[in-house]
């Protein structure tokens, strides 16, 4: 059985997770406005992968008892001034997720959840790699600009991006 504790951190980090979804889903709207369609496939991925997260917390709760409470997820950001500007909001926006995430796993070990910790130890290496997905765009976006042929270059190296990459 979960904690009322640990449950309301989790429908919290649910919501985070369903907003992640929002805000990247609102990137690759730019972008497919943009006719950046590499950059919009690539966002679009990492929208569906937030979807995935959010519903571990959801299996997760309900494995344990819990009780899911979705909460209301505000709008995301719709404009930038640059691709450039897409991915440092985009990174901003994952050290906020890490630091919730830290958060959520140093209350289940003041909590003694052994169970949560196992969970969310997941998400805490997960989070090294998604902030470092995003910095390895902003350097190479801060290389080759925001106009010209090696953007171009990059919306197409962009569009190969699978799930789970």
């Amino acid at each position: 059985m979960i904690s009322q504790t640990i449950q309301d951190g989790m429908n919290t980090q649910l919501k985070n997770e369903l907003y992640s979804a929002y805000v990247y889903l609102s990137m690759a709207a730019y972008f497919e406005a943009a006719n950046l369609q590499g950059f919009a496939h690539w966002m679009k991925v990492q929208s569906g992968e937030e979807l995935e997260h959010a519903m571990k917390f959801y299996d997760f709760m309900n494995d344990r008892d819990g009780r899911v409470v979705l909460q209301a997820i505000d709008q995301p950001p719709v404009e930038y001034e640059s691709p450039l500007e897409v991915f440092e909001r985009a990174l901003a926006h994952e050290q906020q997720v890490t630091e919730a995430i830290h958060q959520l796993y140093a209350l289940a070990v003041q909590e003694q959840d052994y169970a949560s910790q196992a969970f969310l130890q997941w998400f805490v290496t997960e989070q090294v790699e998604e902030e470092k997905k995003a910095t390895q765009i902003i350097d190479t976006l801060k290389l080759v600009g925001d106009q010209g042929e090696a953007l171009f270059l990059l919306d197409r190296d962009l569009a190969g991006r699978e799930a789970g990459q």
